[in-house]
C-alpha cells in the first residue's frame, strides 16, 4: 500500500460525508459528489459509512479513506475494533479511527485496536488526533497515518476558525516518522497551502467542497443587510 503515500504525498485528499436528516445523506449522492471531487484533481477520498464505503470503493479511481461514525460524542470516530473490521471489509484502503487516548467504548486501547487490525486487514490505519500527545501515542501504537482531525474537539486544543498550523507545525517537528495530514477547519485554498508550508505530507478539505449546506450559510452571512 505504499502506493497510497505516492499517489496523495502533496495532494489534497477530499472528505465527502454529510450528517443524518440532510438532503444528501444517501451513499449514491455522496460518491457521485467524490467523484466530482476526483475530477477536479482529489488524489483520495474520504467517506462515512459502510454504504458510502462500499460503493465508493467500487466506484471510484483513488484510495478511500474510510470511517464509521457512531454517536455524537466523546469517541465516535469508528469507536471499536468491530467499527474498524468492519470498515475495512467495506473496501477502504485506509481505515480511520478515533486516535486520542481517551477510553473507548469496547474497553480496547488504541495499540490493541491497531495490532488486532494489522493481523485481521491489509488496510493502512489513520489515527484521527487531537493534540501531540495523542500523535506521539498513536505513533507508538505503529499508526501508518496521523491526522489532526479532533484538534480542537477534545478539550486539549483551542479551536480557531481555521486549521490548527500550530500543532501541524509541533508534530512535523517530533519527527514522529509517521505521514502527516492536516484536516479540520481548512476552508480557502491559501489555508490548504500553509497546512502543507506548515510540514503537512497531505490535506484534507471537507466542508468547503463537500457541504453546500454550510458553504451557502457562509454566502448568505455575508450578504445580510444589516
Amino acid at each position: 500500500m505504499t502506493d497510497f503515500f505516492d499517489a496523495v504525498a502533496g495532494r489534497l485528499i477530499v472528505s465527502a460525508q454529510a450528517y443524518p436528516g440532510e438532503p444528501m445523506r444517501d451513499p449514491r449522492t455522496m460518491v457521485a459528489v467524490a467523484e466530482s471531487a476526483e475530477r477536479g484533481g482529489a488524489a483520495a477520498i474520504r467517506l462515512q459509512g459502510l454504504d458510502d464505503i462500499r460503493l465508493g470503493a467500487e466506484t471510484l479511481d483513488v484510495p478511500v479513506i474510510g470511517l464509521w461514525k457512531d454517536g455524537k460524542d466523546g469517541v465516535f470516530i469508528t469507536p471499536t475494533l468491530e467499527h474498524a473490521l468492519a470498515v475495512a471489509a467495506a473496501g477502504a484502503d485506509v481505515v480511520a479511527i478515533d486516535g486520542t487516548r481517551r477510553d473507548r467504548p469496547d474497553g480496547r486501547t488504541l495499540a490493541e485496536v491497531v495490532k488486532a487490525l494489522r493481523n485481521e486487514t491489509d488496510a493502512l490505519i489513520m489515527a484521527d488526533c487531537g493534540s501531540a500527545a495523542d500523535a506521539i501515542t498513536a505513533a507508538e501504537a505503529d499508526a501508518d497515518i496521523i491526522g489532526t482531525t479532533l484538534s480542537g474537539y477534545t478539550g486539549e486544543r483551542p479551536r480557531g476558525e481555521g486549521p490548527d498550523l500550530d500543532l501541524i507545525t509541533e508534530l512535523r517537528a517530533l519527527a514522529l516518522g509517521r505521514f502527516l495530514v492536516a484536516e479540520g477547519r481548512i476552508h480557502t485554498p491559501e489555508q490548504a497551502r500553509q497546512a502543507l508550508a506548515a510540514g503537512a505530507d497531505s490535506v484534507v478539505v471537507g466542508t468547503a467542497i463537500t457541504h453546500p449546506q454550510t458553504i451557502t450559510s457562509w454566502f448568505a452571512r455575508a450578504v445580510e443587510v444589516r
